[in-house]
């Protein structure tokens, strides 16, 4: 009997020593992964920031390029047709976007979402506007239509994205 008692003692005396051994290398190993993981955020938050940036950057330029202001000044050229210009317009913000395309990967979804609504706005402007001009009129015809309506909003669909992004720019580096 004395003997079972021992060896119980025995096991018991081992098994509070393993169980404490194991929680502490258990905790020590959990801690290491921890301090690890947040090395790594650490790192990949100095990689990624630039590249956020670059990409927010990227995407208000994109804005600032398709804004009807910019475009009629870089398009609009002497004897060119309103039908003419407002192809032009329409196929200069589609390159634009897909250029642009892969920023998303970079911004968050509502800055994202922003910055395809002003898009969507400005050629829905620039449609409408165009429906209004004869389609064999001078260009000028339709730059100003489109100046003028365009001037009515306010703000308009691009300022209210770039802020907007701006706004999300300064939280994130904040």
């Amino acid at each position: 009997m004395e003997m079972l008692y021992q060896i119980i003692l025995v096991i018991v005396t081992g098994a509070i020593v393993f169980a404490t051994a194991f929680y502490v290398l258990k905790t020590f190993i959990e801690n290491e992964n921890k301090k690890r993981l947040l090395e790594f955020k650490s790192q990949n938050m100095k990689l990624v920031t630039p590249i956020k940036l670059q990409a927010y950057e990227r995407i208000i330029l994109f804005l600032e390029r398709i804004s009807p202001n910019s475009l009629i000044v870089r398009l609009q050229v002497s004897g060119m047709k309103s039908h003419q210009l407002h192809v032009e317009m329409l196929s200069l913000i589609r390159a634009e976007f897909e250029h642009n395309l892969s920023q998303q990967i970079y911004m968050s979804d509502s800055a994202w979402e922003v910055a395809i609504s002003a898009k969507e706005n400005v050629i829905r402007l620039i449609n409408m506007t165009s429906e209004s001009v004869d389609n064999n009129a001078d260009a000028i015809e339709l730059s100003k239509a489109i100046m003028e309506q365009w001037i009515k909003l306010n703000p308009t669909p691009i300022k209210t994205a770039i802020i907007f992004i701006k706004n999300e720019v300064n939280t994130f580096l904040s």
